[in-house]
């Protein structure tokens, strides 16, 4: 394995109930203002924002609420809230929700003690961060970015048409509470979309050097087994919790740096559903599913051993009387078997794009990710992207 560094700060919570026997003592100690911010109001329907003014109320809490954050979370939205957070002399910020909410919120303890543009120093390029953003803490709803145990957060600017991500360890939250009965409203569609980001995470980690035998590769290979049987099993029943569980700590594993260690990584094609998501607005999980298999046929020749693996250690296919060529390609295609299994688009259109939308731009737009096994160029990303629609 290669050389590397690991922390995580995050103290996580997971089960049925740690909300309700948790977050009020885990929040006192911040002080007496907290902003809780959370999305377009579906915890107002499945009782979990009563659950957690109940605690909050309990613990003594003033509570200043930001509501309304929407998929692909927007810079504006962003400053909007820690100007919120700054005139309301926050003590911490409680982000309810799923990896959108989550993100905009690290964004937002960021932006909220930051004299300069966050944007500029922290987004647009890496930075360093050497000062304490507010205080944040986390309820995971949704199942499917891992969020909540890492630094990272992906943002849409708007006027400049790029959505991007940086994971800085300063901004992961202080503490986690993960109870998966808060996931079972969650519409299938979304369920669905959700695990799909946890299996992309996964193989985008998986597939990239080192090739020779490794613990990162060993886990995400059980990983993302057993992310395909959980989402078949949710499917089938939404409140299977053993199902709904695991995916929502497998979403956990996929991102909380486990994986990663002594992996180049290859995020591609998160790099290019960014660009999707930055010029249509489409749904995250739906356009890696579109981009996936295609990507793939073009570069599992060049990690032909790798992708091997996954044939045979992920889809349990036999390797006997196959080239390793075709052991490869078919467990590209199983991939694809298993998206459209599952209910996913498999092309652009389906997406939302159509004629009019220039695919030249958002390729050209696209960031070039170091780790593949084989560096993709504007023109190839515009080949995939012809090649999806």
């Amino acid at each position: 394995m290669n050389n590397f560094i690991f922390e995580n700060a995050t103290k996580t919570y997971f089960g049925k109930g740690c909300v309700r026997e948790y977050l009020a003592s885990l929040t006192a100690p911040y002080g007496q203002t907290v902003l809780l911010c959370y999305g377009g109001g579906s915890i107002k329907r499945n009782g979990v924002y009563d659950e957690v003014l109940a605690c909050l109320e309990k613990a003594g809490q003033k509570v200043v609420e930001f509501s309304g954050i929407g998929a692909n979370p927007t810079y504006a939205r962003v400053l909007e809230g820690a100007k919120l957070a700054r005139e309301s002399k926050a003590d911490l910020i409680l982000g309810v929700g799923g990896g959108s909410v989550m993100d905009c919120c690290k964004a937002i303890a960021l932006a909220a003690v930051y004299e300069g543009d966050i944007w500029t120093d922290f987004w647009a390029r890496p930075g360093v961060i050497d000062f304490d953003p507010l205080p944040l803490g986390v309820i995971v709803t949704v199942a499917g970015t891992g969020s909540e145990m890492n630094g990272g957060a992906v943002i849409t600017n708007e006027e400049q048409k790029i959505k991007t991500g940086r994971d800085y360890p300063r901004c992961n939250a202080r503490f986690a509470l993960m109870d998966p009965t808060y996931t079972y409203s969650v519409p299938e569609k979304q369920m669905v979309s959700g695990g799909f980001d946890i299996l992309s995470h996964i193989m985008e980690t998986y597939f990239s050097e080192p090739d020779e035998e490794n613990v990162s590769d060993d886990i995400s290979e059980a990983l993302m087994r057993g992310v395909i049987r959980d989402l078949r099993a949710a499917i089938q029943n939404p409140e299977d919790y053993a199902a709904r569980s695991n995916l929502m700590w497998e979403s956990t594993m996929a991102e909380n740096r486990i994986i990663k260690l002594g992996k180049r990584m290859d995020f591609e094609c998160h790099q290019m559903e960014h660009q999707l998501g930055a010029y249509t607005d489409c749904n995250h999980g739906a356009g890696l599913a579109v981009l996936h298999p295609v990507y793939y046929r073009h570069i599992y020749r060049d990690g032909l051993v790798k992708f091997r693996r996954f044939a045979v250690n992920v889809w349990g296919i036999s390797a006997e009387g196959k080239t390793d060529e075709e052991l490869a390609r078919a467990g590209v295609e199983a991939l694809a078997d298993f998206i459209r299994e599952i209910g996913l688009p498999t092309t652009l259109r389906e997406l939302g794009v159509n004629a009019s939308t220039d695919l030249k731009a958002i390729a050209d737009s696209c960031n070039l990710a170091p780790g593949s096994y084989r560096r993709m160029t504007h023109e190839e990303i515009l080949k995939i992207f012809q090649e999806c629609y």
